[in-house]
């Protein structure tokens, strides 16, 4: 069995220039693939409000409903590194709000992690929670929480003012302890600039090969999400065609008799 991944661990294999893998998961039996294909970490991201429980954004999405998802992954994949989401409004209050939070996540989940996202207004809140022993991983360009405020889902920091402020916020995620930081829908040579400039690594999604490593939602890479298609998700799987299938035939026998059959029924 191979080492177990820790926060040194992604310092390292971006110092080795080994690409980290990271999905999301939400329950157990997902959790038991990603665990089987030895991702390095595992993220319960607050994409469940969407995937998961079918919102239109995440901010729905509860401290309750987080420790909950994260708790039935850690059951499929109990030895993988894992990082929980902190949802909207757990970690904008105060950094002793923040702390109680975070705090519970990692009490009552298992976890090694958790997730903020935003820039260098969280500065003081992360050095909170760092100083009490809890990893933070940091979230700049597109964070989802704050899509009302960015009018949508579009790409982030592609002009030179909010590009500044993005390289900024980087520096300041660092400073303030994060062990490593999501770059979303950014422009791809502005991240490999700032995952140049980083000691921390950095974990793209939509911000192009130059980040020291990547992250997908797990049901859109797999195909279960026919509707959302945006650039930066390849597909590797098409289930939702397969899953379609499976149920439509399911019905269509029930219904002629032809299941159950001799063979799933007993004697």
């Amino acid at each position: 069995m191979s080492k177990p991944v820790t926060t040194r661990t992604f310092r390292r294999m971006k110092a080795e220039g080994r690409k980290i893998v990271v999905l999301t998961a939400y329950d157990w039996m997902l959790a038991r693939y990603l665990d089987e294909a030895g991702i390095d970490a595992i993220l319960v991201g607050d994409s469940a409000g969407q995937v998961f429980a079918g919102h239109r954004t995440t901010l729905p999405v509860t401290l309750d409903d987080m420790i909950y998802h994260a708790r039935a992954v850690r059951r499929g994949a109990p030895d993988r590194f894992l990082i929980v989401d902190m949802p909207f409004l757990s970690f904008q209050v105060s950094p002793e709000d923040t702390l109680r939070n975070a705090g519970r996540v990692m009490k009552e989940t298992d976890a090694q992690a958790v997730k903020v996202e935003g820039g260098a207004a969280l500065a003081e809140t992360i050095e909170r929670l760092v100083g009490c022993g809890i990893p933070v991983m940091g979230h700049l360009g597109l964070t989802p929480q704050s899509v009302h405020a960015f009018g949508g889902y579009g790409l982030r920091a592609s002009e030179a003012g909010e590009a500044d402020r993005l390289r900024s916020d980087a520096r300041a995620l660092e400073r303030a302890g994060c062990f490593s930081l999501v770059l979303e829908k950014i422009p791809r040579a502005l991240a490999a600039e700032v995952s140049a400039e980083l000691e921390i690594p950095t974990i793209g999604i939509g911000a192009g090969p130059g980040t020291d490593g990547q992250v997908l939602v797990t049901p859109d890479l797999l195909g279960l999400t026919p509707d959302f298609r945006p650039r930066f998700v390849r597909r590797y799987a098409d289930l939702d065609r397969i899953v379609r299938d499976a149920l439509t035939r399911f019905a269509a026998e029930v219904r002629d008799g032809s299941f159950p059959g001799e063979e799933e029924s007993y004697p």
